[in-house]
C-alpha cells in the first residue's frame, strides 16, 4: 500500500514544488514506484519534469470530469516515476466544485483503487488552503512541510499546523505531520541560522536533520525540464535531496510516524 505524502505550505516560494519533484525523483532512483500528483495551477511540478500538458488529461479532469487516475497518468523520463500533470484550468476548479457532494474526498476516492500500484504517492499542493489543498490533506497519510529559512516563513507555519489539526479532527483522523524540511538555507546568513535554531527548538523532532541549501543548480534545473538530480547529480542540491530521501525512508522504517 502506498504511503501518501502531501507536500504543503500556505506560503509560496518556500521550495514546495522543488521538494516534491526531487523527493519523488530520489525515491524512484532507488527503485521505488512513485506517483507525483500536481495539484498546483501553476503546474511547475509538471514542467519541472519536462512534461507539457497541452491536450492531455490533467488533475483538472480528475476533479471536474471525473476521469480515473489511470486516464490522467503519464510516464516521465525517470524510470519508476509517473505523473498526474496539472494545467491552468485548475484555477477554476474550486468554483466548479462548489455544488459537488464530498468534494474534499475527490482525490482520495480517485487514488484508492490504485493505491497498491505504488510505494509512494506525493502530492504537490497549491500555496493556499483551498479545496485542492484540502483534498491533498484528506487523501494523505502525512504532510511534509518545506520551510524557507526566513522569519515570515516560520511565523506562518503556525497557521498551517492549525489547519492540519482541524482537518485531522474533522476529515482525516489519521493525518500526521511527517516532518518539516528546512529549505533555501545559507550558512553565511545569521538570519538563516537563527531560523534553523528556532525551528529545531520549537518543533524539535519533527524537523528533518537534512537541510536543503540555496544552490544555483536547484534554481537552474526547472528551466531545463529536469529535477536537480538529473540536471547535476553531483551538485550540493542533488546531494541534499538524496540525503533527505534517505532520512525520509529511515523515519518510515523506524515506525516513528506510527507512534504519533
Amino acid at each position: 500500500m502506498a504511503v501518501i505524502v502531501s507536500v504543503a505550505n500556505q506560503k509560496g516560494g518556500v521550495g514546495k514544488t522543488t521538494t516534491a519533484v526531487n523527493l519523488a525523483t530520489a525515491l524512484a532512483a532507488i527503485g521505488k514506484r512513485v506517483l507525483l500528483v500536481d495539484l498546483d495551477p501553476q503546474s511547475n511540478a509538471t514542467t519541472g519534469l519536462g512534461v507539457y500538458s497541452g491536450t492531455m488529461n490533467t488533475s483538472y479532469d480528475l476533479f471536474v470530469r471525473g476521469i480515473t487516475l489511470s486516464e490522467s497518468m503519464v510516464c516521465t523520463k525517470i524510470p519508476g516515476l509517473s505523473l498526474i500533470p496539472a494545467s491552468i484550468d485548475l484555477v477554476g476548479a474550486e468554483i466548479e466544485l462548489v455544488q459537488t457532494n464530498d468534494r474534499e474526498k475527490i482525490l482520495r476516492n480517485s487514488i484508492d483503487p490504485y493505491i497498491s500500484m505504488f510505494d509512494y504517492i506525493i502530492i504537490d499542493s497549491p500555496p493556499s488552503m483551498g479545496i485542492l489543498t484540502l483534498n491533498a490533506l484528506v487523501a494523505a497519510d502525512g504532510v511534509l512541510i518545506p520551510l524557507q529559512c526566513e522569519y515570515y516563513a516560520l511565523e506562518g507555519l503556525s497557521y498551517l499546523l492549525g489547519s492540519i489539526a482541524r482537518i485531522k479532527s474533522t476529515s482525516n483522523p489519521t493525518l500526521q505531520v511527517f516532518g518539516v524540511v528546512l529549505t533555501m538555507f545559507d550558512k553565511r546568513s545569521a538570519l538563516c541560522l537563527s531560523v534553523v535554531n528556532d525551528a529545531r527548538r520549537h518543533l524539535q523532532k519533527i524537523v528533518f536533520d537534512s537541510v536543503i541549501p540555496r544552490n544555483v543548480k536547484i534554481a537552474e534545473a526547472p528551466s531545463h525540464g529536469k529535477p536537480v538530480l538529473l540536471h547535476d547529480v553531483k551538485s550540493i542540491g542533488s546531494m541534499a535531496y538524496m540525503t533527505l530521501a534517505r532520512e525520509f525512508l529511515a523515519k518510515e522504517r523506524s515506525g516513528v510516524w506510527n507512534k504519533n
